[in-house]
C-alpha cells in the first residue's frame, strides 16, 4: 500500500488481467486513475504499477480497498467472477429503483460498449447470439460472415440488446434497440464501416459482411438501490 513509483502524465495500456479490469471499471465510472488513487488513499504510481505490470500480487487489503473505491467486488477485480451469469449476488436491493432511461442517454451507452446480443429469426424459432458491434451514424453495425446466425438477420425485424449488472451494489441498467437490419452491399459504405467501426469479431476468421441495424425504437431502463 506504501509502494511508490513515478507517475507519468500519459497513460499506457494497461497489462495483465487485473490491470485491464482495474482501467475498464474505472472507465465505466469515468473517473481518472489519480482520482481512483485518492480516494482509495494509495499512491498513484502504485495504481500505475497494479494496471501496468501483469505480475503486480497486491495483497487483499489493497484489493478491498480498491473494490470499494471502485464501486465492485475483489472477485471481480480478480477475475473470480468470469464464468458466472450476472445477477448471481447473494443479495439484491431490498428498495430497488427503476426509472426509464431517455434515448439520449441510451445513445450514450450504445457508443460506450463493444458487444450485444441480436435477436435473430430463424426457421426453428428466434434465437440470440453476441455481435461485437459499432454505432456508426447512429445505426448499430457489426461485421459477420454469410451462411452464420447473424447474417440471417438480414431482411428482418430484430431486437439488440446491451446491459450492465453490477452485482455488488445490486443494480444495473439496460438498453434495447428494435429496427430492421439489412446487409450492407454498397462498396463504398462497407470501405467506410471499414474504416469508422472499431469493433473486431471475437471469433476471429473471414467475416467480411457488414450488417446494419437502423433503429425504430430505443428503450432503457436503469435499476438503482435505494
Amino acid at each position: 500500500m506504501t509502494e511508490q513509483l513515478p507517475s507519468r502524465a500519459t497513460e499506457t495500456a494497461p497489462v495483465g488481467d487485473l490491470g485491464r479490469r482495474l482501467a475498464r471499471r474505472r472507465a465505466e465510472l469515468g473517473v481518472s486513475r489519480e482520482e481512483t488513487a485518492t480516494r482509495a488513499g494509495v499512491a498513484p504510481g502504485y495504481l500505475q504499477y497494479l494496471e501496468e505490470h501483469p505480475a503486480a500480487a497486491p495483497g487483499r487489503g489493497a484489493l478491498h480497498v480498491l473494490a470499494e473505491t471502485l464501486h465492485t467486488t475483489v472477485r471481480e477485480l480478480t477475475g473470480g467472477d468470469t464464468d458466472l451469469p450476472p445477477g448471481t449476488a447473494p443479495h439484491a436491493s431490498r428498495r430497488p429503483r427503476i426509472t426509464e432511461l431517455s434515448t439520449q442517454e441510451c445513445r450514450a451507452l450504445l457508443s460506450t460498449h463493444g458487444v450485444g446480443r441480436i435477436a435473430v429469426p430463424t426457421v426453428t424459432g428466434p434465437v440470440v447470439v453476441p455481435v461485437n458491434y459499432s454505432v456508426v451514424d447512429g445505426a448499430i453495425v457489426f461485421r459477420t460472415a454469410p451462411g452464420t446466425t447473424p447474417s440471417q438477420a438480414a431482411g428482418c425485424q430484430v431486437a439488440f440488446e446491451i446491459n450492465r449488472i453490477d452485482d455488488a451494489f445490486g443494480q444495473g441498467w439496460s438498453v434495447l434497440v428494435r429496427g430492421h437490419a439489412r446487409i450492407v452491399t454498397d462498396p463504398d459504405e462497407a470501405w467506410r464501416l471499414d474504416e469508422q467501426a472499431y469493433s473486431r469479431p471475437w471469433a476471429g476468421g473471414e467475416r467480411d459482411q457488414w450488417v446494419r441495424v437502423e433503429p425504430r425504437g430505443i428503450t432503457g431502463r436503469r435499476i438503482t438501490a435505494q
